[in-house]
């Protein structure tokens, strides 16, 4: 269930790195080194079995797919970037309710 968290971890520092290299964009070096950190300490803990690991993952996937929806908005569904932000943060948080349901039944 860690693995996820890392390769998000690691899609999240390479976006981050691109849009400050790219365009000189603090706020996406700023977003992705946060959204690193968030998603290598959920993979770390979702590793070692400890509390909130899950819910770290899963609040981070949430918060992805929130700024995914208002840049693919605002972009009027035509960039890549927000819609690679779209697709990551809803893949992923569809991933990590399905595994914190399996846990905490919440739909059943």
């Amino acid at each position: 269930m860690e693995h996820p968290a890392y390769s998000l971890a690691g899609l999240c520092a390479i976006g981050g790195f691109m849009g400050y290299s790219r365009k000189g964009s603090v706020p996406s070096l700023v977003a992705g080194t946060a959204f690193t950190i968030l998603y290598g300490t959920a993979g770390y803990l979702l590793k070692q079995n400890a509390d909130w690991g899950l819910e770290i993952a899963l609040g981070s996937s949430s918060v992805l797919l929130l700024a995914g929806i208002s840049r693919s908005i605002s972009s009027g569904f035509k960039k890549p970037v927000p819609l690679l932000l779209l697709g990551l943060g809803a893949l992923s948080s569809a991933y990590y309710l399905k595994k914190y349901d399996q846990f905490y039944p919440l739909f059943s």
